[in-house]
């Protein structure tokens, strides 16, 4: 009988499956896919009514301007802003109702929708177009793609995920983004024409806690064909789940 020949076939099998198992099980070793990651961006990106207070810097070359906002939000098709300074944009309001954006100009005393090409210009000259707020459909829906790798942004470990828009009504064909592994927010994303053209690099920084949820408190967008163009949006406060009433996301609140 060959007991010690037992024992090693007995004991190398045992450490095979000791590996077999750390592969497995592994955090790295573990699938993960484009539909699971979409799924939790967007429940975590999307919530019931959402009220702030909000800073944009917007940057032209030697040129910079600076907005304060007060904007409401409820689920994924229903948002309004206001414009609190500077002192010649108070009272400028924009309301979004699903696919319809209107904006109210009270220098002129009048309610104007925004459509068509003018979709695609910058929000008050910023870097953020009125297409760019209306693009609330879920990314799950309007994306498909692969996990391409996992990269490190700004210490942060990330799933870097290379996406393509599953219609031609989407605002960006192309995205690249990295999305955190804990937060599962896009903390960098990188928006292309159809022809591969770099258009703009968006970043999400300043994760905190809020309500349960994370949330960035930072975000910046830079235009990459127009050379110092870049828009900064600073969440002053960020309250979730509160009570608004209905009239705020109708016509009627904006010329009030």
């Amino acid at each position: 009988m060959s007991y010690p020949m037992t024992r090693q076939i007995t004991s190398t099998l045992a450490g095979a499956l000791v590996v077999l198992f750390a592969l497995v099980f592994s955090p790295r070793a573990q699938a993960v896919t484009v539909a699971e990651l979409l799924d939790k961006i967007d429940a975590n990106m999307t919530y019931d009514t959402r009220e702030s207070y909000l800073t944009m810097t917007v940057t032209k070359a030697d040129r910079v301007k600076v907005y304060k906002m007060h904007s409401y939000g409820r689920g994924q098709n229903e948002a309004a802003m206001e414009y609190l300074e500077p002192a010649r944009d108070k009272g400028t309001k924009m309301l979004k109702n699903a696919d319809e954006l209107w904006m109210w100009l009270p220098s002129v005393e009048k309610t104007q929708r925004i459509s068509g090409h003018m979709l695609r210009q910058g929000m008050m000259g910023s870097d953020m177009s009125y297409e760019d707020m209306m693009d609330a459909a879920k990314w799950r829906t309007s994306y498909s793609g692969v996990v391409a790798g996992e990269e490190t942004m700004d210490g942060r470990a990330c799933w870097k995920v290379q996406l393509t828009a599953n219609s031609p009504d989407v605002s960006y064909p192309k995205r690249t983004i990295w999305v955190d592994k804990t937060a599962f927010i896009p903390v960098r994303q990188q928006l292309f024409a159809l022809s591969g053209t770099l258009l703009k690099s968006w970043t999400m920084t300043d994760i905190r806690s809020v309500a349960g949820r994370q949330f960035p408190f930072k975000m910046t967008v830079t235009d990459e064909v127009q050379t110092g163009s870049k828009t900064e949006i600073q969440f002053d406060k960020v309250t979730f789940a509160v009570p608004l009433q209905a009239e705020v996301f109708s016509t009627r609140w904006l010329e009030r």
